[in-house]
């Protein structure tokens, strides 16, 4: 096979996923495909009365509602060792109470449900796939799924128009879309407290939304370059929120590293820690239940910290980089970048006082996270 071969066989893996991630926002059914056997899968909150009973009419196994293991937990659900729990949908069931299930923002409105029944046996390699995938959506991490074999649920999906993935391009998607970033366009664009600045855009393959590398000065790529990552926060970047510190954490990057005479900030498309803005703002609601930014997640179904920083180190690599001298508090962040082949030679401490609005989320990150603050 010639590599031009083997690349376009990539990129139809890649775009396999995207369409299954896309369908999933719509609400529409994704077949997964694990060797002789198959999923049909609705995102929870997706699934309405209609989309419900198109998947009951499959003809496959009754559909199950599957949820994350620390999800289940908060339903007082008991654990089997497996990162997915799966429910029988009992006729009590309806469409809105799944999604209530599946959203644990309406946990105070609706306290008292159940007992509902675990399903026994191995979890099908499918739904923790399909969990993934709607995660990727930026989805709460619940699904609804029936079970075909595959060669009945390839037929389906051929004449149903559903999207079909396997679990092998699942595992392996965002690995690939990060190897495979493209710088796609490059301006100059002096800020405030760097003038002499340059963003970078990098697209994955996959179609997804950018990143940017914003570079300041021309730093030496012989030496460890003054580095930041940074996740993208929608309310603390841009509009002042005072529930985090990601405004100060980024304006006082820029400053930092145009002061030193020059370096890289990284701008990450993960907001919310990788669970999008949407979730984010349901953990802030959980929050103001009095819950932590670890539980607020965890109660959501997330794991604390959903990012990955492969996408990261490929920037780095494109831009010359291999040593980077790294401006932050998460150990997390160094772990991630040695492991996709960027040395750190240094962390450099990078964090701002507390208010009274983020007190509490500093404190967490400091005590659960690790965070060196």
């Amino acid at each position: 096979m010639s590599r031009t071969d083997a690349q376009k066989k990539e990129l139809k893996k890649l775009r396999n996923v995207d369409r299954a991630i896309a369908d999933l926002r719509r609400g529409l059914p994704v077949v997964i495909i694990a060797g002789s056997e198959a999923s049909v899968v609705l995102a929870t909150e997706m699934a309405f009365a209609g989309e419900l009973k198109e998947l009951e009419n499959l003809g496959g196994t009754p559909p199950v509602l599957a949820l994350t293991a620390h999800r289940a937990n908060v339903l007082h659900i008991k654990p089997t060792g497996d990162p997915a729990v799966r429910l029988k949908i009992e006729a009590w069931m309806d469409a809105p109470l799944m999604r209530a299930l599946a959203d644990a923002t309406h946990d105070l409105d609706q306290p008292f449900r159940g007992p509902f029944t675990r399903l026994k046996g191995d979890l099908p390699e499918a739904i923790p796939a399909a969990i993934k995938l709607a995660k990727l959506a930026r989805l709460l991490p619940s699904v609804l799924s029936t079970d075909l074999a595959a060669n009945v649920a390839i037929e389906l999906a051929k004449s149903a128009d559903y999207s079909t993935v396997t679990l092998a391009d699942i595992s392996a998607f965002e690995a690939t879309a990060a190897v495979h970033l493209k710088s796609v366009a490059a301006a100059h664009v002096p800020l405030q407290s760097a003038e002499n600045t340059v963003f970078h855009a990098f697209r994955p393959e996959d179609g997804g939304i950018e990143h940017l590398a914003i570079l300041v000065g021309d730093p030496n790529r012989h030496e460890p370059v003054l580095a930041r990552l940074h996740s993208e926060c929608f309310t603390g970047d841009l509009i002042g929120s005072l529930k985090c510190d990601c405004g100060e954490q980024l304006r006082g990057a820029l400053k930092a590293i145009s002061d030193a005479g020059g370096g890289v900030l990284l701008y990450l498309a993960q907001e919310g820690r990788g669970i999008g803005l949407i979730n984010k703002l349901r953990a802030y609601k959980l929050q103001s239940q009095g819950f932590d930014t670890i539980d607020a997640n965890e109660r959501l179904g997330f794991d604390a910290d959903e990012r990955v920083f492969q996408p990261a180190a490929e920037m780095f690599l494109q831009l010359g980089f291999k040593k980077v001298r790294l401006m932050t508090n998460n150990p997390e962040k160094v772990d991630g970048l040695e492991r996709h082949g960027i040395e750190v030679v240094e962390r450099v401490t990078h964090k701002f006082p507390s208010n009274t609005h983020n007190e509490l989320y500093l404190a967490t990150k400091r005590k659960r996270s690790g965070h060196y603050l």
